[in-house]
C-alpha cells in the first residue's frame, strides 16, 4: 500500500478548511494524512442558534465542530492544532513568533502540499489574509531549510462561479450585497490554476459544513449548494507556473508515496 500523501492547511478559523477544501479532503480521505492549523478558535464568530453556544464557550464549541466536520468528511487521524490567537485580531499578533509556531508544526508534519489563503483571503477578512501570509512564510522557510515541501496552493473562488451564484439569489428576490463585509470575492478565472470536480464528495462536503452548527449555512438555498460546491479551485503559488499553462484537475497526482 502506498504511503499516504501528507497535506497540511493553514487557516484562520474552524470551518475555513471545510468551506475551502472539504470535498478535496472527502474525495481523498484514504490517500492523505491531514494536518490542520487553525490560528484562532473562532470565538468572535456567529452563533446561529443560542441553544448551541454562548459567547463564553463558543471557542470550545467551534473546536468540537471542526473535529465533527472532519469526521463527517471521512478523514481519520487528522492532526489538528488550535493556536488560540484572538479571533478578529490575528493581523495584530506578532508575526515572527506566529510564523515560528506554524513552521514548527509543519516541520514535524513534513507535508508535501500546503494549502492556505491567498492575498485576497477569499472574503478580504483580515484574519484570513494574515493566516495566508503566515502559511506562505512558513512554507518558504521550510524550503529554505531543505524540508521537502513540494507545492503551495491558495484556495480561491473564480469570479464567474460567484457571479452565477449571486445572480441565482437575485432571481429569487434575495437581497445581495457582494461588497459587504466578509462576503466572498471572486478572482479572474484566468488566475485559477486548478479546478477539481468533486462528484459525490460534494455531499460529504455539505455534511461537513453543516457540522459547523453555530455557523449559518442557511443563506445558501439547499438546491443551490451542490451547484455552488461542484468544484474547488486553487491558485498554485509554488512552484511558479508558466504563463498560459493548462489548468490542472488535481493537486495529488504523482505525489503518492
Amino acid at each position: 500500500m502506498a504511503e499516504r500523501i501528507r497535506l497540511a492547511a493553514v487557516y484562520a478559523h474552524p470551518d475555513d478548511d471545510t468551506n475551502g477544501i472539504g470535498a478535496l479532503l472527502a474525495a481523498n480521505a484514504g490517500r492523505i494524512h491531514y494536518t490542520l492549523i487553525c490560528c484562532t478558535s473562532g470565538e468572535a464568530g456567529e452563533i446561529a442558534d443560542s441553544s448551541l453556544a454562548t459567547r463564553e464557550n463558543l471557542a470550545t464549541v467551534r473546536e468540537k465542530e471542526e473535529r465533527d466536520a472532519i469526521a463527517a468528511l471521512g478523514v481519520t487521524d487528522a492532526d489538528i492544532h488550535f493556536l488560540g490567537h484572538p479571533d478578529g485580531g490575528l493581523a495584530d499578533v506578532p508575526r515572527e513568533p506566529l510564523v515560528d509556531d506554524v513552521t514548527a508544526i509543519l516541520r514535524d508534519a513534513q507535508p508535501q502540499i500546503v494549502i492556505t489563503f491567498g492575498p485576497e483571503g477569499v472574503t478580504r477578512h483580515a484574519d484570513h489574509i494574515a493566516a495566508g501570509e503566515v502559511g506562505t512564510a512558513a512554507f518558504h522557510r521550510l524550503r529554505d531549510e531543505g524540508v521537502p515541501v513540494q507545492s503551495l496552493y491558495y484556495v480561491a473562488v473564480p469570479k464567474s462561479a460567484l457571479d452565477r451564484f449571486w445572480n441565482a439569489l437575485l432571481a429569487r428576490g434575495r437581497v445581495v450585497n457582494p461588497d459587504g463585509p466578509f462576503m466572498p470575492q471572486g478572482i479572474p478565472d484566468d488566475r485559477i490554476d486548478v479546478r477539481i470536480e468533486m462528484g459525490d464528495a460534494i455531499d460529504r462536503k455539505i455534511a461537513g459544513i453543516e457540522a459547523h452548527r453555530t455557523q449559518n449555512i442557511h443563506f445558501i438555498p439547499e438546491d443551490l449548494r451542490r451547484e455552488l460546491f461542484v468544484a474547488e479551485h486553487f491558485v498554485q503559488a509554488w512552484p511558479p507556473r508558466a504563463p498560459g499553462a493548462p489548468q490542472l484537475t488535481s493537486l495529488l497526482d504523482d505525489l503518492d508515496g
